[in-house]
C-alpha cells in the first residue's frame, strides 16, 4: 500500500527500509561498493518449521535461520541454538543464553530468539520487531529500544494509531524483560 507518498515500510516509498548504520558507518563510498562487489551472491535457503522449533525465518538480506531449545537448557538458563546461513550465503551457529540478551545492543537473531521465547505477539505478522529490521545482517547490532522509539514517533506522525500503540506493545515487553533481570 502506498498512499500520499508513504510504503508499506512507514517511511517515504522512494526510500524503503532503512539500512542499519553499523557495517557502513565510517566507511567510505568505495570501500562500500567494493564490500558489496566482492559479497557472495544470496542463496535461497528456507527451513520449513518443524514442531521442535521456536522459529524459523529470515529478512530482506538474504539471513535465514532457525532456532531450537539447546540441550541443557533450564528454566534459570533458557539456551537457544539458532542455524542458518547469513546474508553472504555462509553457514553459521549460535549458542543464545536468553537472559544474556540486551535489548539495548542485540543482533536480529537474539532479538528474534527472545521474542519467540517470550512469545511475543506478532499482532498477525512475522514479527514484533520495527521494519527496519528487514536490513539487518547476522553481525549487526543495534539499540532496539531506540528502533522501537523512531517507530513509534513515525507511527503517531503518519497518524497510524493503531500501528504505534502495537509498536509501544513490543517495546514494552521488551522492557518487562530487561527490568525482570
Amino acid at each position: 500500500m502506498n498512499i500520499n507518498g508513504i510504503g508499506t515500510t512507514g517511511y517515504p516509498a522512494w526510500q524503503g527500509a532503512r539500512r542499519t548504520q553499523q557495517n557502513t558507518a565510517g566507511k567510505s563510498f568505495a570501500a562500500q561498493v567494493n564490500n558489496v562487489a566482492g559479497a557472495k551472491p544470496h542463496t535461497s535457503i528456507v527451513y520449513m518449521k518443524t514442531d521442535d522449533m521456536l522459529y524459523s525465518g529470515g529478512n530482506g538480506t538474504g539471513l535465514s535461520f532457525y532456532i531450537k531449545y539447546a540441550e541443557g537448557s533450564t528454566e534459570d538458563d533458557p539456551t537457544v541454538i539458532a542455524k542458518g546461513v547469513d546474508e553472504n550465503g555462509d553457514e553459521f551457529e549460535q549458542t543464545i543464553h536468553i537472559n544474556k540478551i540486551n535489548p539495548r545492543n542485540a543482533s536480529l537473531v537474539e532479538m528474534t530468539a527472545l521474542e519467540s521465547y517470550m512469545g511475543v505477539d506478532k499482532n498477525g505478522g512475522l514479527t514484533s520487531l520495527p521494519p527496519e529490521t528487514g536490513m539487518m545482517g547476522l553481525n549487526d547490532r543495534t539499540n532496539f529500544m531506540d528502533m522501537f522509539q523512531k517507530q513509534i514517533s513515525d507511527m503517531k506522525l503518519l497518524s497510524q494509531k493503531k500501528a504505534a500503540a502495537y509498536y509501544q506493545y513490543s517495546m514494552q515487553a521488551y522492557w518487562d524483560f530487561m527490568n525482570k533481570k
